[in-house]
């Protein structure tokens, strides 16, 4: 299969991709979970699922505000609302189980507005110094390079490939928010963060070749970086699939926080090893080739 010489079906596909992203992230956005806003969710599984207008009744008798509704399933209901106190908690329950019968609890988190605020600029703040890190180490790592390619443009394509790896799992989010009601929460800041490293990895794994090959092979440019990514392919798709098996067992058998992480990670790695493959090799080559007219 040649990859370097079929390039423009490769930027064509990721250039879509991207593109619907980042339209989801800009008309939808993404939808943050009570980590980063603050307030309560309480996800409550029915015998006999009730109306919303019920059980809003329910929070209206104890003087709470009415919840914001969702169902999970056909039995389930979760359940967002203003932070509340373990005591007006276990009351919530116990109105419910009055109300409805048998109710059971499957999980309930509160968190004021002033943590929420606090653990979003973390996560921010998070993101930033590990971005920060990750260049400072790619910089170091090719800094001996100068020829045929310099090292910056080594730095710049890795940075161009870990943007196209977290925009496309953002924009996923985006549409399941909107149409599916998932949020964005701790969980996903940490896979986002895995996916950081994991993108990176990747793709200096395949530039590292190209850098050895240019020194040990004969041919142009272009031969040394297919070949290179021939020589490293196999390691790279395996690496993924097993890794992607894992977490495939996560996402299935996970709880809803660890679905949205495994998801994330499972769509994040997946294209983590498509653009190290077939986006920053084919974009050395572009670059080189676009130098020399």
């Amino acid at each position: 299969m040649q990859i370097i010489a079929n390039r423009k079906i490769w930027f064509i596909f990721s250039g879509a991709l991207i593109v619907l992203s980042l339209i989801a992230l800009f008309v939808w956005g993404l939808k943050p979970s009570i980590d980063f806003t603050g307030g309560s969710l309480l996800e409550v599984q029915f015998k006999n699922l009730p109306s919303n207008e019920e059980v809003s009744g329910i929070f209206t008798s104890i003087n709470l505000e009415a919840p914001s509704i969702q169902s999970a399933d056909n039995s389930t209901l979760v359940l967002r609302f203003q932070p509340v106190k373990e005591g007006e908690h276990q009351d919530l329950v116990f109105q419910l189980k009055e109300k409805f019968g048998e109710v059971t609890e499957v999980r309930f988190d509160s968190i004021g507005p002033t943590v929420g605020r606090e653990l979003f600029r973390r996560a921010l703040l998070s993101v930033i110094l590990v971005t920060l890190m990750i260049l400072f180490y790619i910089a170091w790592s090719f800094r001996h390079v100068s020829r045929p390619v310099p090292a910056l443009v080594y730095a710049g394509i890795v940075i161009i490939a870990f943007l196209h790896d977290v925009l496309i799992p953002l924009g996923l989010f985006a549409y399941l928010g909107h149409f599916r009601g998932w949020e964005v929460g701790s969980p996903f800041i940490a896979a986002v963060l895995t996916i950081l490293g994991y993108s990176i990895s990747d793709t200096i794994v395949v530039l590292d070749r190209v850098r050895e090959n240019v020194r040990k092979l004969k041919g142009t440019f272009e031969e040394i970086v297919e070949a290179s990514v021939h020589q490293t392919i196999s390691r790279s798709i395996n690496t993924s699939v097993t890794t992607t098996l894992a977490l495939f067992a996560i996402f299935l058998f996970g709880g809803p926080s660890l679905q949205s992480f495994a998801l994330a990670l499972i769509v994040g790695i997946a294209v983590g090893t498509y653009s190290s493959i077939f986006i920053a090799a084919p974009f050395l080559v572009t670059w080189y080739n676009l130098r020399r007219r």
